[in-house]
């Protein structure tokens, strides 16, 4: 696919600059320093009643920076600089843990995310663990999830992993073309895939997840396919594929905006669709249960989500780490996004809080709406006792819409999203946002 000329638009569907995933609302964008009052309020009032816990960890260190990457990594930190941030992860810990909002609750899940959570070395890992399970306990949750860059592993590591109690393990794949993980930045290569994965599955963890990424650079169909084939002769528990997208503050942006070209070098979005799903209706042949827009699991009775789920239903969620989202008691937070800035704040006994939003009940409606459409089917039971008023009718326009374009169908119950309207649910969310967000980009 050529790139276009600055002085003329990009194709329709072409994969222009931007953010197409939607990972929250209200957008991050109106969130504001302006509203981080609202923030120390949150944590001095008492959980609501039957609130999960779940505690987010960003680990932001990697041994290179992939070219498509937004996420806050660094990749030349040394190692005192290392502990002194896992040292202050534990600190601003120490601070959530004194808070009201806690309530002697348990964590009901935790995730360690990046960056690279398996970059760390064993020791780090039990330093850093040890650290936040003696401020709030996780030895009742029911999910520990543990994001892993297969180069970074070893059968050892992976035992230090397993002992910290991690019960879901994901490994970030992406690609299995050594190429294609070269000119996508990727550190590892095909080869570390598969021992990483044997080691993984020689030491039986309770769920194994796949990340693949449909449509980087240089990717081809008959790549693809490839990869679909070699991802099912694994065996994961579950498998979880995204569709390339360019936010502003990646490499492959940066390259595009120095050349003037307004359309990124990968597959277009009707491409990076079908290849979707074509590996769906492949993994559903093979017996996999498609269980949301971006993932497929062998055993949906056993194969899980929790941190996904929850969430999406509502949760408190403690994220800790330079730039680390939180939602408490009904506030949105974000943490400092600079390392100097995150670690000053936390030096100087303060909450490294940068900005927030407490959205309206309104807000908080169409948050659970437009998160749980991802997984292909909503109830409006559930918004109608949760909310009050009636779901049905509160969206009744969008929904009538995207009924007559084949999107999704409404009945009695529910809603329930067509393969069409699965594999583009990200750009069918703003429907259902106020006006005034229908604009704005996510971050």
């Amino acid at each position: 696919m050529s790139a276009q000329s600055s002085s003329a638009p990009a194709p329709k569907d072409a994969t222009a600059a931007g953010n197409y995933f939607v990972s929250n609302y209200p957008p991050y964008s109106v969130w504001k320093p302006e509203f981080t009052a609202d923030v120390r309020k949150a944590l001095e009032r008492l959980p609501a009643p039957g609130t999960p816990l779940g505690i987010y960890v960003h680990v932001p260190f990697c041994r290179k920076r992939c070219h498509f990457c937004y996420f806050k990594v660094y990749t030349d930190k040394t190692s005192t600089e290392i502990k002194s941030y896992l040292d202050e992860t534990v600190h601003e810990m120490e601070q959530y843990a004194r808070m009201p909002f806690i309530g002697g609750r348990k964590a009901n899940f935790v995730y360690f995310g990046g960056g690279t959570p398996s970059y760390l070395s064993s020791e780090q890992l039990f330093e850093l663990s040890d650290g936040l399970k003696r401020l709030v306990s996780w030895d009742e949750a029911e999910e520990i999830t543990f994001e892993c860059e297969p180069g970074t592993l070893t059968e050892h590591k992976l035992r230090g992993i397993k002992k910290i109690g991690v019960t879901r393990l994901s490994l970030g794949i992406e690609n299995f073309d050594d190429h294609i993980l070269e000119v996508n930045g990727r550190a590892h290569r095909s080869k570390e895939v598969q021992r990483a994965y044997d080691f993984a599955r020689g030491l039986g963890f309770e769920q194994v997840n796949i990340d693949l990424i449909a449509g980087m650079v240089d990717e081809t169909e008959e790549n693809w396919k490839r990869c679909v084939e070699k991802a099912i002769e694994l065996e994961p528990d579950s498998i979880t594929i995204y569709q390339m997208e360019i936010p502003f503050n990646t490499t492959i942006y940066k390259e595009m905006k120095a050349q003037g070209k307004l359309t990124a070098p990968v597959a277009d979005w009707d491409t990076k669709r079908e290849w979707v799903r074509y590996a769906f209706e492949t993994l559903e042949a093979r017996g996999y249960a498609v269980a949301s827009a971006y993932t497929a699991v062998r055993d949906p009775k056993r194969t899980k989500f929790i941190y996904r789920d929850r969430l999406w239903q509502g949760a408190d969620l403690v994220g800790l780490g330079v730039a680390s989202f939180s939602h408490v008691g009904g506030t949105h937070f974000q943490n400092e996004t600079d390392w100097e800035s995150y670690l000053a704040r936390l030096n100087a006994g303060e909450l490294p809080t940068k900005r927030a939003l407490t959205p309206t009940a309104e807000e908080r409606l169409i948050r659970e709406w437009i998160l749980q459409l991802k997984l292909g089917r909503v109830q409006f039971t559930y918004f109608d006792r949760k909310f009050g008023g009636n779901a049905r009718e509160r969206f009744a326009e969008p929904l009538r819409r995207l009924e007559e374009q084949g999107l999704l169908k409404v009945s009695g119950e529910g809603v329930v999203l067509t393969r069409d309207g699965l594999l583009r649910v990200d750009g069918l969310l703003p429907n259902f946002y106020l006006p005034q967000h229908r604009d704005i980009r996510y971050v």
